[in-house]
């Protein structure tokens, strides 16, 4: 596989050269400064990439160009947007990027309680509490006819929750939840949250679903043509959140999409934290199923700490969790094989080591949350260790 490491640009408090020091060949970006809906062009893609040549690695993923609420609900300036996605996609492929991941989940994107829960061993993680959620959904955002979506007891055990919190937790939870996709400038707060939730009022997941083939069925023949891939990552947590459809929870989910427009540029991000908090979510078979496209790969794992879903969950070391990890990479090495003796020039497949616990000196550096540096060197150093031990010839790998 090929390591990279996301890096969120100059703002970011891991450097391009800490993620060469930790053994990534190159480096996933994306330019959150320019507004969603805004073609990327050649001088800011330029810049960035001489930014991370500066460090000693180059830009070879993106990770993500937004797509918009207006594209997500077809309404607005949807049109304009499209091909502002695009232009975009020509302005990569001109600089010589050619693997763009994005996402298509409504209103929020990856979506947690605590941003930096403490452990047991003292390091820091993202979680997911239901019922501090639940206790936001009902008593904080007050969205309407929220209580029709959970059982009495986890109505009842929010409801004590939120008798209990303090007007600083309700603050720091509303905004955690509200916090918008990571690396950039955006976030919800109570008042905008609720508009933007009143965008989707009508909006199944059968609607939902069809815009996003819709948008396929628009960039992804431009994608083909520039010899590019997207790929698109999965529901975060993989459940409906807020009344809110999700599309991409499960491999079924992916099947519809990458049946309906069934073309190679129409691809998988595979996160397996993501994927990984459903208990239904199959992620070793998954991979050999979703293998010819998956062009990308988020390396995580998660613990589940309630029955069923929605549950509860932490971001685990990246051994631990629910999640087979050796049986995952294992998938991904032998779909890398297949691609070879057949000839296919992508046949490596992105990774990174995604998210990771804030340990040692992660502590007091106050990185983006989730992106540690030295939780993340343990991540991939861990990951890559499962990857050469799979392909010494002694296992068959080879």
């Amino acid at each position: 596989m090929r390591h990279i490491w996301r890096w969120f640009g100059p703002v970011d408090r891991v450097s391009v050269r800490d993620a060469a020091q930790t053994g990534a060949q190159g480096i996933v970006s994306a330019l959150h400064h320019v507004p969603t809906g805004t073609a990327w062009t050649a001088g800011e893609i330029l810049k960035r990439q001489n930014e991370v040549r500066a460090g000693g690695l180059e830009w070879e993923l993106v990770e993500s160009i937004p797509v918009s609420e207006d594209i997500k609900t077809m309404t607005g300036d949807w049109k304009t947007h499209i091909e502002a996605w695009k232009e975009s996609l020509r302005q990569l492929a001109k600089a010589g990027i050619f693997t763009v991941c994005y996402n298509f989940m409504p209103v929020l994107d990856w979506t947690r309680t605590d941003l930096r829960w403490e452990t047991a061993g003292g390091a820091r993680a993202m979680r997911f509490d239901l019922v501090d959620f639940v206790a936001f959904d009902i008593h904080i955002l007050q969205r309407p006819a929220a209580a029709q979506g959970y059982p009495e007891a986890l109505i009842e055990a929010a409801r004590s929750r939120f008798a209990e919190m303090s007007q600083e937790k309700i603050a720091r939870l509303s905004s955690n939840i509200g916090a918008g996709l990571p690396g950039s400038a955006d976030g919800y707060s109570i008042a905008e949250l609720r508009a933007a939730l009143s965008r989707y009022d009508g909006i199944s997941a059968d609607i939902l679903r069809g815009n996003l083939i819709d948008f396929l069925s628009e960039v992804v023949p431009v994608a083909e043509e520039l010899d590019m891939r997207l790929c698109a990552h999965g529901d975060d947590p993989p459940w409906p959140l807020l009344g809110l459809p999700r599309i991409l929870s499960t491999e079924q989910d992916y099947i519809k999409v990458l049946d309906a427009v069934d073309r190679n540029a129409n691809g998988v991000t595979f996160c397996t934290g993501s994927l990984g908090a459903r208990p239904d979510n199959d992620l070793p078979a998954m991979v050999k199923r979703l293998a010819p496209r998956i062009h990308f790969a988020h390396l995580r794992n998660v613990t589940r700490e309630t029955q069923g879903f929605p549950c509860s969950f932490f971001e685990d070391q990246h051994l631990d969790g629910n999640t087979d990890m050796v049986a995952v990479i294992a998938a991904l090495l032998a779909e890398e094989r297949r691609r070879k003796s057949i000839g296919r020039e992508d046949h490596q497949i992105f990774m990174r080591p995604d998210h990771g616990q804030e340990i040692l000196d992660d502590l007091t550096r106050g990185a983006q949350p989730g992106y540690p540096a030295i939780g993340r060197l343990k991540g991939l150093a861990e990951l890559r260790g499962i990857e050469q031990t799979l392909m010494h010839p002694s296992y068959g790998m080879m």
